[in-house]
């Protein structure tokens, strides 16, 4: 069949190539060969190739990451993937700043390949996709997964979803506190063949390193001071199912290495265990802040990071898709009603143009909280621009400038000293206005001894 998917297998070691290629002809693809880079880079203007692996390690002219660099040069859409044994990994995170799309560590599982193939088709599948293109449950009106939205970035997204639900591949999802990052982590598990096992859900923030690694990874009786009782960890409650770790760059250094290996491997050991655990887990991360930049910072594994940005889920703020807060605002407000043992509130005109006049620091949860503080201040059955003005009140000037020479710990401080009085110490309000999660804000207030206390209004 000269319709399936073309796969060119560069290594010097006549047995890889060999292996490789029986490997992936029983998975349905294609495969051509190549003993070197020079060789290689004859045949790349050829077929329309789904992918190349690259051993990183070749004798003679070139090496890997020199051929990668003439393979893309020649086709710069190709997908590289480096073959590399872990002893040099660390070329391999080179490669992969260099634009490589994946790695594969020897001595390989063919399985491993195959997944890394599979996302890379599924990437492509929704790269050809018409820019119109939007899953079936959307176009027909409905939600996908829970998730509302009539905004083509959204929609963008619930098409990848769909592409990569059944894929063991690490998801990355980066976005603001408030965007819904759970949500799209609960949808690609609902949407993959991973629907009726277990989803859970591990906050990493505002935990130990002690506690969080016996979170993770469970414990032995005994292995600490505390620790009567052998506990699972969440790797062995989400085997077979999805694992979202939430926060993710807040974990240590430690847990980071840890968490590579399990990456990795698929195996871990419980704290002060000796047996070897092995688990099938499809992991998502989430996080609030940037993981390049705290990779730049030294704060993030660069290895670890490209292991969990395999596909990577960027959702937009609600202010960068304001198509949405008409439709999201009217959804809060006839559940929100319902849930009160009322009628689905009338919205007028200057109530609508009140809430896309405001930038929402925190995004889909602080429209949320927005409508449900005006449903319950509101007179009657009628929203009005009025039963919004703290919007107004709350906002933080485009003007304002932070105090001068104070250090930024003391500025933080500040600002959520502010927004807690302000919100006469509704957690849940003031983490919506800062663009942080509950959990985060508790670890600040604990950080900075914020309590209601230390404060006079």
């Amino acid at each position: 069949m000269t319709d399936r998917p073309v796969v060119l297998i560069v290594d010097d070691e006549p047995v890889v190539r060999e292996s490789l290629a029986a490997w992936l002809a029983e998975d349905g693809y294609r495969t051509v060969t190549a003993a070197s880079g020079e060789e290689a880079s004859t045949l790349v203007p050829g077929p329309d190739w789904l992918a190349c692996l690259v051993d990183l390690k070749m004798p003679g002219g070139i090496d890997g990451i020199e051929t990668m660099k003439r393979l893309r040069a020649i086709r710069p859409d190709l997908p590289v993937v480096i073959i590399t044994a872990y002893g040099t990994i660390d070329t391999a995170v080179e490669a992969m700043k260099e634009g490589a799309a994946d790695y594969v560590l020897k001595p390989f599982d063919p399985e491993d390949v195959s997944l890394i193939l599979q996302r890379i088709a599924a990437l492509r599948r929704v790269g050809e996709r018409p820019p119109d293109a939007v899953p079936a449950a959307v176009a027909r009106g409905e939600a996908f997964h829970g998730i509302l939205s009539a905004s083509p970035r959204m929609h963008a997204l619930f098409a990848l979803v769909e592409e990569v639900a059944n894929l063991r591949s690490t998801v990355l999802i980066e976005g603001e506190s408030g965007t819904g990052k759970e949500m799209f982590a609960r949808a690609i598990h609902e949407a993959g063949n991973r629907a009726g096992r277990p989803f859970v859900k591990m906050s990493c923030a505002a935990l130990t390193e002690t506690l969080l690694e016996s979170e993770l990874f469970g414990h032995e009786a005994g292995s600490f001071t505390g620790a009567q009782a052998r506990k699972r960890g969440k790797f062995e409650i989400a085997d077979g199912g999805t694992l979202l770790l939430d926060e993710i760059g807040d974990i240590s250094p430690k847990v980071q290495v840890d968490l590579l290996r399990v990456l990795q491997e698929r195996r871990f050991f419980r704290v002060g265990g000796n047996e070897e655990i092995a688990v099938d887990v499809r992991f998502i991360a989430a996080t609030n802040r940037p993981l390049r930049a705290a990779v730049r910072e030294g704060r993030f594994r660069e290895d670890l990071f490209y292991r969990l940005n395999v596909i990577h889920i960027q959702v937009p703020a609600l202010r960068d898709r304001p198509e949405d807060i008409r439709l999201l605002a009217l959804h809060f407000g006839a559940r929100l009603a319902a849930e009160q043992g009322r009628p689905p509130p009338r919205w007028t005109p200057g109530a609508l143009a009140a809430l896309q006049a405001h930038r929402w620091p925190g995004n889909v949860r602080e429209l949320e909280n927005a409508v449900e503080r005006a449903l319950v201040t509101c007179r009657g059955d009628e929203l009005g621009e009025e039963d919004f003005r703290f919007l107004r009140e709350e906002a933080v000037p485009d003007s304002w400038q932070p105090p001068a020479n104070l250090p930024l710990r003391e500025v933080e401080a500040q600002v959520i000293r502010a927004v807690l009085q302000r919100t006469r110490w509704n957690i849940t309000e003031a983490a919506a206005i800062l663009g942080i999660d509950r959990s985060t804000l508790y670890e600040k207030m604990r950080r900075y001894d914020i309590d209601r206390r230390s404060s006079r209004e």
